[in-house]
């Protein structure tokens, strides 16, 4: 019956889609976005040869700067403004998350609200500036002596300046995408970060089938391997997209109320637990973490004499932290599994929902309320995340480890695939909600209306 009611509940949504102005215009205002984006990984940095830049990053291509240039929408294999995309804004908040849960100021202005929070992000803000000042000074260093061995120049006039330029530059587009990813969220439909990430790796897909289909014309890939890896592609869809809908749901009891009828009844309802609470903030935050030091070690590394210790050393590092490497893909792994369960502690208190329960009335059968109920909370949730981090480790690890293996492109890997279901259900989600809020206040201002005329 619950579905059946969620099903005509959709449909009537959908069918009022056309008097949904507002939502019409929050889709519209999101498009917009994303096209400035688009046109933003077009704009090269202010002294960089775009053709000779693309000329010799065919030359670099493989390893890790692939998943950069991805995440990014092409952005750094034409050095644009946007080069480093929103990566820089992710590690800073990543490092202010944790700072908050081991920093006892920081921790007392997060239970401060929305004060405390707008503190926090000023904060996120300032570390954005300075790992993209810090990331656009190497890059910056690196495209200079990009292509020196033969004999190619990137960069017109290489000096001082053009570093400074080049930093000022990439700063003012970093924060540029974090403010149209506020506005899209306030704005829009959805997640405004997220959903940037996802249009940079939507980009990539017409580049990325060419390259599939004519390496099978020209006998390179395997037509074999083309089914196969279309095979997996849609069952890892369907597959994520099951996981993300599966939930563990709490019985929890109210006590016993006067009904209309005067009869006493118990109220019951149901406290969902995802099995990905996370979502899809775990990968993106161990690919960020991976991403900063490698893209700084490569760009780097090209100014460097390879003979000497630190050259030799960022050669091994670059080589070892390959994409399709044991240790990349051990520590890749590694840093799913922490953010998992890192991320589900803050956006989930055991405690807090064990107190409102208790304020409400309501209790979980067979548990005491309280402090018992919070330890029961933490008990599942913890084996929830279990299962929940098993999955994201899956999916993301083994399909890209199997496209490293068999010398596809990487540009379609598990990691890529996820973010792109999750945040499009969650956009679709988003667009239902705002379609039925639409609904029901057509249908409250026809009571209202009905009432008067009465």
């Amino acid at each position: 019956m619950a579905s059946r009611a969620d099903n005509i509940a959709s449909n009537m949504s959908l069918a009022n889609f056309s008097k949904a102005t507002e939502l019409k215009k929050r889709i519209w205002f999101t498009i917009g976005a994303l096209i400035v984006f688009r046109f933003l990984s077009f704009v090269p940095l202010p002294g960089v040869n775009p053709l000779i830049l693309g000329s010799l990053y065919d030359t670099a291509r493989g390893g890790i700067l692939d998943l950069f240039n991805t995440f990014s929408g092409g952005s750094l294999e034409r050095m644009s403004l946007i080069a480093l995309g929103v990566m820089p804004y992710i590690t800073a908040s990543i490092v202010i998350q944790l700072a908050a849960s081991l920093h006892p100021a920081l921790a007392a202005l997060k239970k401060e609200g929305a004060t405390g929070r707008q503190k926090l992000n000023q904060y996120t803000r300032y570390g954005t500036v300075f790992l993209t000042a810090v990331q656009g000074w190497f890059l910056a260093s690196g495209l200079e002596s990009f292509g020196a061995a033969s004999g190619m120049q990137a960069v017109v006039d290489p000096g001082i300046m053009f570093r400074i330029g080049a930093v000022i530059s990439l700063i003012g587009g970093t924060m540029f995408l974090l403010w149209l990813g506020e506005q899209i969220t306030s704005r829009g439909i959805g997640n405004g970060v997220s959903l940037i990430i996802m249009a940079g790796i939507v980009a990539q897909f017409p580049t990325f089938t060419a390259n599939l289909f004519e390496g099978g014309r020209s006998g390179s890939i395997s037509p074999v391997i083309i089914i196969g890896f279309i095979v997996m592609v849609v069952v890892l869809i369907l597959f994520i997209c099951f996981m993300e809908r599966a939930q563990r749901r709490l019985l929890i009891q109210y006590p016993k109320r006067a009904s209309a009828r005067g009869m006493m009844q118990a109220d019951r309802s149901h406290l969902p637990l995802k099995l990905n609470t996370a979502g899809v903030i775990p990968p993106i935050f161990a690919s960020s973490l991976l991403l900063l030091p490698l893209t700084i070690s490569q760009f780097a590394g090209n100014s460097i004499d390879p003979n000497t210790t630190m050259g030799g050393f960022i050669n091994s590092l670059n080589f070892y932290l390959q994409h399709g490497q044991p240790i990349y893909m051990t520590l890749y792994a590694a840093g799913i599994i922490f953010f998992c369960f890192f991320y589900t502690a803050v956006v989930f208190n055991p405690e807090e929902t064990a107190e409102n329960l208790k304020k409400n009335g309501g209790f979980i059968p067979g548990i005491r309320p309280g402090k018992r109920t919070a330890d029961y909370l933490d008990y599942v949730l913890t084996r929830v995340t279990v299962v929940g981090a098993i999955y994201l480790t899956l999916v993301c690890v083994i399909p890209e480890y199997m496209i490293a293996q068999t010398g596809i492109p990487l540009f379609l890997g598990g990691t890529s695939l996820l973010i792109v279901v999750n945040v499009t259900v969650d956009t679709i989600s988003q667009i239902q909600s705002h379609l039925l809020a639409h609904q029901y206040g057509d249908l409250i201002k026809k009571a209202k209306l009905k009432g008067r005329l009465r």
